[in-house]
């Protein structure tokens, strides 16, 4: 098995000129935080009566997370925050189970029920802040 500990001479990152700047072994330690993009919160989302969501509640929640009326602060009272949803997971049938979105943006996740469409309620299963 190839060597991939500091020293090995293999790089993962590379700079303008070429020079590898970031070797393999560099990149092992587990911490707190994402290299994804911005803040990003996974949310299992419910539809009517607490339920599994149907696909037509899942379409009016993805339309509505989009253009909702928050500012992006989490603390304003125009309505909750906009979200771009960047993955769906699950089957929206109203009842196959979860559905789980993953969603990124700036501000706080709507969880009251309707905040984002007629009876869907969201609620974030684990939320990894912006870059570290």
């Amino acid at each position: 098995m190839a060597d991939l500990t500091n020293g090995s001479s293999v790089f993962q990152t590379y700079n303008n000129a070429g020079t590898g700047v970031a070797e393999l072994g560099d990149n092992y330690a587990a911490e707190n935080g994402q290299g994804i993009a911005g803040k990003t919160i996974v949310a299992t989302i419910l539809g009517t009566d607490d339920t599994n969501v149907t696909q037509a509640e899942l379409d009016d929640f993805v339309f509505g997370i989009g253009k909702a009326g928050g500012d992006g602060t989490g603390t304003d009272t125009g309505g909750p925050d906009a979200f771009t949803v960047v993955g769906v997971q699950g089957t929206a049938d109203g009842a196959s189970g979860a559905v789980y979105v993953a969603l990124q943006g700036t501000g706080t996740l709507g969880t009251a029920k309707g905040a984002y469409a007629t009876d869907v309620t969201a609620a974030a299963v684990v939320t990894f802040d912006g870059l570290q």
